[in-house]
């Protein structure tokens, strides 16, 4: 499992300052009103946007304590799992958000990667398909499921995603990278260059 790491990230200084001044705020609402979901949800958010993982995970935890059904509590305590490399707890957090709401596609993005993540192809697969068909504009869920596809031999669903994904973000490098890999593994050699070329020049790490 990877090791908790509490790394404030880049963040401009007068945004650090504000983020800073709103923690304060909720921490001191939270005092008076202890059992409010809301409050603790928000510092929740408030944490993870500075890096404080094990913060941010015991805000959403104690904001589920105060209401169970607050399933958007349930998707970032299963992210930061996830972040964490806890892929069975953020599979087991984000099917807990899916059974309150079950038309949450962050919820589903997140089951398909851990489940991509874990070698669970076909059902990293089923998340992902359901996170699109719920947000069509969700990078990260075609991503994986260009991934998914391309581990499993299904090169030409794999070439597909990796379009969509490239028609929301023409730079994105990991597309062009898994395209390249596709095109290779179908024959079409000009077009794998052509790919593994853009994805080199945007600095996907290529061996």
């Amino acid at each position: 499992m990877a090791q908790s790491t509490n790394k404030t990230p880049d963040i401009p200084q007068e945004v650090l300052a504000d983020l800073n001044q709103y923690i304060k705020y909720l921490r001191e609402r939270i005092f008076f009103e202890p059992e409010n979901p809301v409050f603790h949800y928000n510092l929740g958010i408030a944490y993870a946007r500075k890096g404080l993982r094990a913060e941010a995970i015991s805000e959403f935890k104690q904001a589920i304590e105060c209401d169970p059904t607050l399933a958007q509590a349930y998707v970032n305590l299963g992210g930061l799992y996830f972040q964490e490399g806890d892929l069975d707890r953020c599979i087991e957090t984000n099917r807990k958000a899916l059974e309150i709401d079950a038309n949450l596609p962050m919820a589903y993005s997140n089951l398909g990667f851990a489940h991509l993540q874990k070698g669970d192809h076909q059902e990293a697969i089923e998340a992902c398909r359901k996170a699109v068909e719920l947000m069509p504009q969700l990078l990260q869920a075609h991503n994986n499921l260009a991934v998914a596809y391309l581990q499993m031999g299904r090169h030409q669903d794999s070439i597909a995603a990796s379009l969509k994904v490239l028609e929301l973000q023409p730079d994105f490098a990991p597309a062009h990278y898994n395209l390249s890999v596709a095109y290779a593994a179908t024959g079409e050699e000009a077009k794998a260059a052509e790919h593994l070329k853009k994805a080199k020049a945007l600095g996907y790490p290529v061996e």
